[in-house]
């Protein structure tokens, strides 16, 4: 659980990183590409879901069973996933990447999705 802690906090720290790089150095860039709206989609859920990592990565830490443990833990994987091809793809498209990732940010979304539904099961099935 060390190791999805600290992916939270790498994700978090590169969430605010790229906002702020987008709000800045990127904003003419991303303004005259009419792209700056999908980069702020992409910061947003790239911000939501590495408090997501960690909220369910400090729940599976207060689950004394395994099998609750893991429930949790498969939530903050699926989160990370959602992150990298949900706002990745995003962040890709906005600065003009190739047209073929159009099809990987709703594959992302579905990811982050997931996550949500394994909370769901993971409240109900907690230990605590």
């Amino acid at each position: 659980m060390k190791i999805i802690k600290s992916i939270a906090a790498v994700i978090g720290f590169s969430g605010v990183g790229l906002g702020a790089f987008g709000a800045h150095a990127l904003k003419a860039t991303l303004t005259q590409r009419g792209s700056l709206d999908v980069w702020q989609t992409a910061t947003q859920y790239h911000m939501v879901h590495a408090v997501a990592i960690l909220a369910t990565v400090i729940a599976a830490g207060t689950q004394d069973d395994d099998a609750h443990r893991r429930s949790w833990i498969r939530c903050s994987w699926a989160f990370l996933f959602g992150i990298l091809l949900f706002s990745g793809s995003l962040y890709v498209l906005a600065l003009g990447g190739p047209r073929w990732l159009g099809p990987v940010t709703p594959l992302g979304g579905a990811a982050l999705l997931t996550g949500w539904i394994l909370v769901a099961f993971a409240g109900w099935r907690s230990a605590k």
